[in-house]
């Protein structure tokens, strides 16, 4: 059966006529016939009213079935029907993999060009809407091609691309589905869209679809981070954010100088998604926040960057002051702005030029090609853990998993892997990986760690013969369980039967903290809001953690309830359904799936009737009460808008209640206090210390006061039409702070103008530094933190402060007197001018 099907979309104002223009039924019906498909499939076929004469096709080049379908059949001309290469009409998923010939469909919008010399890649005149690829064969590693024993096709149109056409508009940005987003960040801009030149646009174009994009993500759950897929999220917020800076936006763009203008671009987004997608409109509160924050946080990266910037063009003019050399900024010092601190490099060009400063580009491409070769080694070097085994799995099914039913059973070994080669047999004290057809070991997946246990292999009358150790259970090309292990006994061989046993105690510990992580995603959303999602989790023996989305820490109470929650539900000791059913029925019962995750047609669904339901192929307790407690033990933030919980459950849970007893009884008797007087007794202390800090403090600080003041016997006096007093002088072994107080005491007794340089070396690799100026040295165009900073470089360190008072730390106390001498002579020099 072949369905037609209406498209109509709210943003295309354009109405949809009913003159069907294209019959792609012809070609699919006899592709299938000729061996795509035992029978046809359901086809989408879009009906546009698009003019005959505009339609262009490509074909694979030597796709001969094709052409004639689309020519003998369809009537379509020779002269409008292209054969194309590989690279154009030949469609691969990867290195290897599934792949197939395609065709495409063109629309032409300047017909009156004729058909000579045509070239469909000119965008100028064509655009590609429509296309079909035959997937028919699978690629294998040495680059030929077998015939998939199931082919298919995969057809697909472009919104974009045929709003584009309908609306008769020169690019797809300004169709009615992103254009409203591009005429609001030109209003921001305070610039007219139509009469901008092309860099204007392409930059409104840039913000509009980036803008498109995260409001998109934000509200499927992706929050901007620094990992995955959170990465990407930021990577375009940040580049919406760099581009309407080039546009001139200031602020919000609206008057509000430390506001964010995203925000306000992102509500035009959710207007024209309300017939679409309503979940955004109810998740707008979110959306709007996150992009603010994180406008607002790399807004403060940026004027960062921006400070740097001054100093690296004020370092390139003074570098090339007194020469003829023009002053040119380094490669690598743009670079460095680029990457440390988001900076973009067409700002950096832009304010270079303003003060008269090249850059060097050169360099600057240098530095980005080393990062792009150090990005592709590192990705380089991911490996499959059974990588030189591939040839052997090729032959070995996918393992039958038992381990929902049973914790042992029989299996045979289908291979032995010793450091990734395939070998016969494996004898005691070797490290093995083991293949089985079928085992009861729960392979690593879904956040859940694999099982631990044994293998036995016996001779005849039950005679032992070989014991492994399991250690972890991972999957490896496809679905085949890789069990991971060390022969603790005898020699195990390839073909032989083995009976798998799988740790039981610890198999309970991990099914009670994965039913402990299900409880507190459905806790998490009660108290802190549906919007939540999980960001990744970890089901191990010992602990659980839980990664979600969320923008600040969560309150004490906020966990105090979470966890009330979930002892709670607990002590309810309700049973668990498991269910095995279609992906679409799992979606339509309310069940959580886990963003970004890949699942089948038939997915296992694991409820908490009335608490949670969600798709999970984990292993789980059949009653809560076997959960028997849960604890909190930690809540942190691990990435800008992802946050971390640690928690343990079961047996866990009563061993950190032990342990935690023991240690309370052991601070009890220390301090000699009951339980309950315990923290009072701890508030007292820190008081009493406090207080011994300060007197300890203070009297250092006399001391060197004291010592300061048989110094100023050694006070020089600089200049002719000025008596300015210079102190540079070191103070052997006072600490930060009284060093610190020595020169306050020092600055406020000598007369102004006075400038006063002190060092100490309070203790081993440890150097503190202190400049104090009074406010004529200042006058005299003096600051306290550039005096400071070669100072403390020479001495292996850094620091700053304001124009009057500068404190420093370094690391090289052998040179505190040689740059101490230094900064005396580079003092006096100044002074005397």
């Amino acid at each position: 059966m072949i369905l037609r099907m209406w498209v109509e979309h709210p943003d295309i104002k354009h109405s949809l006529r009913c003159l069907e223009i294209l019959v792609l039924e012809i070609i699919l019906r006899r592709k299938l016939l000729s061996g795509h498909g035992s029978s046809p499939p359901l086809i989408s076929v879009c009906r546009y009213g698009l003019p005959a004469d505009r339609l262009w096709i490509s074909v694979y080049e030597d796709d001969d079935e094709t052409f004639a379908l689309w020519h003998d059949e369809l009537g379509i001309p020779k002269e409008r029907i292209k054969r194309l290469g590989e690279d154009d009409n030949f469609w691969t998923s990867g290195v290897t993999g599934p792949c197939g010939p395609c065709s495409e469909l063109y629309y032409d919008f300047h017909p009156e060009r004729g058909t000579s010399d045509v070239d469909l890649g000119d965008d100028t005149r064509f655009i590609e809407f429509y296309n079909l690829v035959f997937m028919q064969y699978n690629k294998k590693d040495d680059g030929s091609l077998e015939p998939l024993k199931q082919k298919n096709i995969d057809t697909g149109l472009g919104l974009e691309r045929m709003a584009r056409i309908l609306q008769k508009v020169p690019n797809n940005y300004e169709t009615d589905l992103i254009f409203p987003i591009l005429e609001k960040a030109a209003e921001l801009a305070n610039v007219s869209y139509a009469l901008a030149d092309d860099s204007t646009k392409t930059k409104l174009k840039i913000i509009g679809d980036h803008t498109r994009a995260v409001v998109y993500l934000i509200s499927d759950g992706v929050n901007p981070s620094n990992i995955g897929r959170g990465y990407v999220v930021r990577r375009l917020i940040r580049r919406v954010v760099r581009t309407g800076r080039l546009l001139g936006v200031k602020g919000d763009g609206m008057g509000d100088l430390h506001g964010a203008f995203l925000p306000i671009l992102a509500k035009k987004v959710i207007e024209l998604s309300t017939n679409i997608d309503a979940d955004v409109k109810t998740r707008s509160s979110r959306i709007l926040e996150e992009l603010r924050r994180e406008e607002l946080r790399f807004v403060l990266t940026l004027e960062r960057g921006e400070k740097l910037l001054e100093q690296m063009l004020a370092d390139a003019l003074l570098n090339t002051q007194g020469t003829e050399t023009a002053p040119c900024l380094s490669g690598k010092d743009a670079f460095i702005l680029y990457d440390t601190y988001g900076f973009p490099v067409e700002i950096t060009k832009e304010v270079a030029e303003e003060r008269g400063i090249s850059i060097d580009m050169n360099s600057f491409d240098i530095e980005m090609e080393k990062q792009r070769q150090l990005s592709q080694a590192a990705h380089d070097t991911v490996k499959l853990a059974v990588e030189n085994g591939a040839n052997l799995a090729e032959d070995i099914p996918d393992t039958e998993f038992l381990g929902y039913n049973t914790l042992h059973s029989k299996a045979v070994v289908e291979g032995l892997l010793v450091n990734g080669s395939p070998v016969a047999q494996v004898s005691k004290g070797s490290e093995v990986e083991i293949l089985l057809n079928r085992t009861p070991f729960y392979a690593e997946s879904g956040g859940q760690i694999g099982d631990n246990g044994f293998l036995y292999m016996t001779e005849a009358e039950n005679e032992q013969k070989a014991i492994v150790e399991i250690k972890d259970v991972q999957k490896s090309m496809g679905n085949i369980f890789v069990h991971k292990g060390t022969i603790t006994e005898g020699t195990i061989e390839v073909g032989r039967e083995v009976e798998a046993a799988v740790d039981a105690n610890l198999r309970q510990r991990a099914k009670v903290h994965h039913t402990a992580t299900h409880l507190l995603q459905s806790a998490l959303k009660r108290v802190i809001g549906q919007e939540t999602s999980q960001a990744g989790s970890m089901v191990a023996f010992d602990r659980l953690r839980f990664d979600f989305n969320f923008h600040r820490s969560l309150q004490d109470k906020e966990l105090e309830e979470i966890e009330g929650l979930i002892n709670q539900w607990i002590g309810d000791g309700t049973i668990l359904e498991t269910k095995v059913m279609s992906l679409t029925d799992a979606k339509g019962a309310g069940a959580v799936a886990m963003f970004g995750e890949k699942y089948g047609e038939q997915v296992r669904v694991v409820e908490v009737p009335g608490v949670s339901m969600e798709l999970c192929g984990g292993t789980h307790v059949s009653n809560t009460a076997e959960i028997r407690g849960f604890k909190i033990i930690s809540e942190q933030g691990i990435a800008s808008g992802i946050r971390r919980i640690e928690a343990v459950a079961g047996d866990a849970f009563i061993e950190y209640v032990l342990t935690r007893d023991n240690y309370m009884k052991q601070l009890c008797s220390t301090l000699k206090v009951k339980a309950e007087e315990v923290t009072g007794r701890v508030d007292t202390l820190l008081e009493e210390l406090r207080l011994t800090r300060n007197e300890v403090s203070a009297a250092r600080a006399k001391a060197a006061i004291y010592k300061a003041s048989t110094l100023a016997s050694r006070v020089s006096t600089i200049g002719t039409s000025k008596s300015i007093r210079l102190l540079v002088e070191s103070m052997d072994d006072i600490d930060a702070d009284s060093l610190k107080s020595a020169a306050e005491y020092l600055v406020n007794s000598l007369k102004d103008p006075a400038a006063v340089v002190l060092g100490s070396c309070p203790g081993e690799g440890k150097v503190s530094l202190v400049v104090a100026l009074t406010p004529g040295v200042v006058n005299l165009g003096i600051k306290a933190g550039e005096v400071i900073k070669p100072l403390a470089k020479s001495c292996g360190g850094g620091g700053g402060g304001r124009p009057n008072f500068a404190q420093a730390g370094g690391r090289k106390p052998e040179n505190l007197l040689g740059a101490l001498e230094e900064v005396r002579e580079q003092l006096k020099n100044l002074l005397e001018k």
